[in-house]
């Protein structure tokens, strides 16, 4: 492939506007060609702000347009029916998290991808954030035993878990392994919008690990403490990681990022992400976060709701 990419967008809402299109417009040789929105508002406020160089109002006219890969930024509900397509089309894709609402789209996509050899990553962005890439780095080479994740925002959603906290479980995954075993609780009104759920979760490294994630909470949080080889590590996402060992203790403060103008792109890892797709779309190599490897963090989120009481996405 050519160091000049052509690049797709699906989906021109809130999370283009602050992840994928800024990131994009910056990557040398990067070609937004086409962006394709059923809202003609979110067409034209797209329009605006990006070098977009056509809007399509359908998705067949999005298909007609000459491109490497596609980004697909659309509600969980409308993955498959983007996706599919577009490998079949012989595209690159990169596609927002969740996979799908179930682990059979999710498998036929997987499936689809190594069928057409193509590149197929989802967005699992905290993988690429600082914080969480510095907690990985400090145990390079040591025994995680401990890893407590905490997730928490104010006000439940269709499938809570499965569209927010498994950024959490996906993290664990990172950091651990796979799971061999879970335990999980539940707390609902609505089977559908679970306010708690909670897991105990042993993985093949022998390490445990704790889930916490509440819809309760008084605002957004996002946390994880690691315990191990005689030091603990705490992420207070996206801000800053404090490292304890037994005669010092460091904490280092995001803010200096991108020359003090580190923004929610930086600290969250969405910018890294992109960049990570668009190098692997010019070199072939298998991304970090590919479809097969968030495949696995669904079939553990499924697990996790399964226990809990709640409806499985199998």
């Amino acid at each position: 492939m050519s160091d000049t990419i052509k690049v797709g967008v699906i989906g021109l809402g809130a999370i283009a506007h602050v992840a994928e299109l800024p990131a994009l417009s910056e990557i040398p040789g990067v070609r937004i060609v086409a962006g394709f929105s059923r809202t003609e508002d979110k067409r034209q406020k797209a329009a605006a702000k990006f070098n977009i160089e056509k809007l399509c109002p359908s998705f067949d006219e999005f298909m007609k347009v000459d491109m490497d890969c596609a980004f697909v930024l659309t509600p969980k509900e409308n993955h498959t029916e983007y996706v599919l397509p577009l490998l079949d089309a012989g595209k690159h894709v990169f596609l927002e998290k969740p996979l799908a609402l179930t682990l059979g789209e999710g498998r036929r996509m997987v499936a689809k991808a190594e069928e057409k050899t193509r590149l197929f990553m989802v967005a699992f962005n905290r993988r690429y954030a600082p914080v969480y890439r510095k907690a990985k780095e400090a145990f390079a080479g040591r025994r995680l035993d401990v890893c407590v994740a905490g997730k928490g925002r104010n006000g439940s959603e269709y499938r809570a878990t499965l569209e927010n906290a498994i950024h959490m479980v996906d993290l664990m995954r990172f950091f651990c392994g796979e799971a061999i075993k879970v335990q999980a609780y539940s707390q609902y009104t609505d089977i559908d919008r679970e306010n708690v759920c909670t897991a105990h979760i042993r993985f093949d490294s022998g390490a445990i690990g704790i889930l916490v994630a509440a819809r309760t909470a008084g605002q957004w949080y996002e946390t994880m403490d690691l315990y191990g080889g005689g030091q603990t590590v705490r992420v207070n996402s996206p801000d800053d990681v404090t490292i304890v060992n037994p005669e010092t203790e460091v904490k280092t403060i995001m803010t200096p990022l991108a020359m003090g103008w580190a923004n929610v792109a930086d600290k969250m890892g969405f910018k890294r992400e992109v960049e990570h797709f668009i190098d692997c779309a010019r070199t072939g190599k298998q991304p970090l976060t590919n479809g097969a490897d968030a495949l696995k963090t669904h079939e553990l989120v499924d697990a996790i709701l399964r226990e809990a009481g709640l409806p499985g996405i199998g």
